[in-house]
């Protein structure tokens, strides 16, 4: 298989340093175009980012010449990692074009005919694409969008034990990196010896997302039957540098007992790991049986940060059980989940 050429729309920023760190060792992609804001435009990429990830830039791209996030990019698909102020209108203008959209920017994810995409969760929700190019009539373009960061590990916790028992009521409280605010981030004087009890819209979108995420595909109506399930969320920033910690209660729709429970989550099976993606990891839900796991810095980076790590699985007080939810939050949740979206569309032959 020959590796598709690739862009990255936002290549100067955190995610899309992620980005360009993840995709330069993956064997299905060729970056060929970087394109960010008009004051990096028209400079080497070395020159026009300050690299910000552990170890060097990748030499491959260091002499890419910035572009304009527009139509006009040498390559099939692109990966967004504008910010979503601006990503709508673009991302849509490259769709038009013929562009493969891949986005991590909140613009899209809950337009009817967009897949908002976890692919070991909701694969056969890209049944909305040729919809999407009906509605919009594009002809080989398209969008595809992943989660929120905080919803994506949640998301993955929730999916097998949806299936199993039914999921009606969740409670999650959020111990959120600071990398998930960019960068430069959160302020130091705000986020040392501190936590801060807000983050703007990330509550809003945990409420939704997932249950969109864990709807139903109707090929009658052309779009996604949200799942009922009702979400509470409080989302919280922590002096961390990357990994999201979250507490979830959850009701059943049917009792279990925790070693189902626990069952359920071991026994979960990843279909991108199945077709051979390169990102997909196996197991994708990675449960620990010690009190005090996971831990952010301890257990991060499991699976290369594409896996979940669930822990302190227990009976709730209020609802039926608790437990802990790790998840990296600019890999899994945010360019690596990008990353393996496009994957499990090359592997059903989707892109080509």
């Amino acid at each position: 298989m020959r590796p598709i050429r690739t862009g990255i729309l936002g290549a100067t920023g955190a995610v899309g340093q992620r980005f360009i760190q993840l995709l330069a060792s993956n064997p299905w992609f060729q970056i060929t175009a970087l394109a960010a804001s008009d004051r990096s435009v028209g400079a080497p990429y070395e020159k026009a980012c300050t690299w910000r990830l552990p170890g060097d830039c990748p030499a491959s791209v260091r002499e890419l010449i910035v572009q304009p996030c527009e139509p006009g990019l040498d390559c099939e698909i692109v990966f967004s990692a504008l910010p979503s102020s601006v990503a709508g209108p673009i991302e849509e203008r490259m769709a038009a074009a013929g562009y493969g959209v891949l986005s991590n920017a909140s613009s899209h994810r809950m337009d009817a005919d967009v897949p908002l995409l976890i692919p070991e969760v909701n694969p056969d929700h890209l049944q909305l694409i040729p919809i999407q190019r009906a509605n919009r009539g594009w002809d080989k373009g398209f969008i595809v969008t992943d989660p929120n960061c905080s919803t994506a590990g949640l998301t993955v916790a929730l999916k097998p034990l949806h299936e199993a028992f039914g999921v009606r009521r969740v409670v999650v409280t959020t111990m959120q990196a600071l990398s998930g605010a960019g960068y430069p981030g959160v302020p130091a004087l705000d986020s040392l010896d501190n936590v801060i009890p807000y983050i703007s819209e990330e509550e809003e979108k945990m409420a939704r997302e997932p249950r969109k995420l864990l709807g139903t595909f109707s090929r009658e109506a052309g779009s996604i039957v949200p799942a009922d399930i009702a979400i509470s969320p409080s989302c919280n920033r922590v002096a961390t540098r990357d990994g999201h910690l979250e507490a979830v209660s959850v009701e059943l729709g049917r009792k279990a007992s925790r070693e189902e429970v626990i069952a359920a989550l071991r026994g979960f099976q990843s279909l991108p790991f199945r077709l051979g993606c390169p990102s997909a990891v196996e197991p994708t839900i990675i449960v620990r049986d010690e009190p005090d796991r996971p831990q952010t810095f301890l257990d991060r980076d499991a699976g290369r940060g594409m896996a979940i790590t669930v822990g302190r699985v227990r009976p709730c007080e209020v609802l039926d059980f608790k437990f802990v939810v790790l998840s990296h939050n600019t890999i899994r949740g945010a360019a690596g989940g990008a990353i393996l979206n496009a994957e499990l569309m090359i592997a059903q032959g989707m892109i080509a």
